[in-house]
C-alpha cells in the first residue's frame, strides 16, 4: 500500500504562483512514476503532469511552460510549481502513483484561482 498526501493548496489570485507538495509513504519502493492530475467541477478528472523514477516528466498541452513536476526522492515528495496562474486552473489537484500493478491517489487539495 501507498499512502499519498497533497498540501499546498489555496486560494490565489490569476497571475500567481502556488506549490503543491505530494507525500508519499508505505511501499514507495513498488511506485514506477508520480503525478498530478485535476477535476474542475462537472469536469473529468485530467493529467497535469507526471515524472518517471527516472525523472522523465510529462505535461498536458494547457499546462507546459507554466508548470514544473519535480520530485526529491530522499523526502518520498512530488511537486507541483504552478506559475501564471489561470482561473481555468481552478480545480481539485490530486497526487497519483503508479505501482507495478496499483494506482494510487490522494485525497486532493483545492487550488481555486481568482480573476
Amino acid at each position: 500500500q501507498v499512502r499519498l498526501v497533497e498540501s499546498g493548496g489555496g486560494l490565489v489570485q490569476a497571475g500567481g504562483s502556488m506549490k503543491l507538495s505530494c507525500a508519499a509513504s508505505g511501499s514507495i519502493f513498488s511506485i514506477n512514476a508520480m503525478g498530478w492530475y485535476r477535476q474542475a467541477p462537472g469536469q473529468k478528472r485530467e493529467l497535469v503532469a507526471t515524472i518517471t523514477s527516472g525523472g522523465r516528466t510529462n505535461y498536458a498541452d494547457s499546462v507546459k511552460g507554466r508548470f514544473t513536476i519535480s520530485r526529491d526522492d530522499a523526502k518520498n515528495t512530488v511537486y507541483l510549481q504552478m506559475n501564471s496562474l489561470k482561473p481555468e486552473d481552478t480545480a481539485v489537484y490530486y497526487c497519483n502513483a503508479n505501482g507495478q500493478i496499483l494506482s494510487y491517489w490522494g485525497p486532493g487539495t483545492q487550488v481555486t484561482v481568482s480573476s
